[in-house]
Formats: structure tokens, C-alpha cells, sequence
């Protein structure tokens, strides 16, 4: 599966604990990362400050259904379930 450009959910629904340029206590689980941006794209991208969490996520139906309010529900409950 190809991510959804313009989804942002792996970017919001999860808690990150590694350190984000800028956020460096990570983030919790469902406020966006601050580099989100409107159009819900990663700013930093292919940065090498990118966690390595967001660089190994990869998309898959699992986690990301077939719209971003199903990833969004999907993520956040895998985050409970794993809490």
C-alpha cells in the first residue's frame, strides 16, 4: 500500500517517544507533530532528524484502512491496545 498523500494520521493518532527536531520529549498520541504541515505532509521528510519510527512506518491496510479517519481510528486504537 502507498501512503495516502494528505492523510497525516501515522503523523497524529500515535505517541512518539524519541526525540523530534523541536519536540524533543516526542510528542503524545494524538496531537500532531509540529512538522505536520496544512496540507498533513511531513516537513522533515528524508531529514536525518526524522525519528526512526516515522522513517520505518510503512503503510499497510492493517493500520491504515481505506480512508485517514479509518487510520486515524485504527492508530489510535492500536495505541491504547499497546499503552
Amino acid at each position: 500500500m502507498q501512503c495516502r498523500p494528505g492523510c497525516g494520521a501515522c503523523c497524529t493518532a500515535p505517541s512518539i517517544t524519541s526525540p523530534i527536531p523541536g519536540m524533543p520529549n516526542g510528542k503524545p498520541a494524538g496531537e500532531p507533530c509540529i512538522h505536520l504541515t496544512l496540507e498533513r505532509l511531513c516537513e522533515i521528510f528524508g531529514h536525518p532528524g526524522r525519528p526512526p519510527v516515522c522513517s520505518a512506518f510503512m503503510a499497510d491496510v492493517e493500520v491504515c484502512g481505506e480512508t485517514r479517519e479509518d487510520a486515524i481510528r485504527l492508530l489510535g486504537w492500536l495505541e491504547q491496545a499497546t499503552a
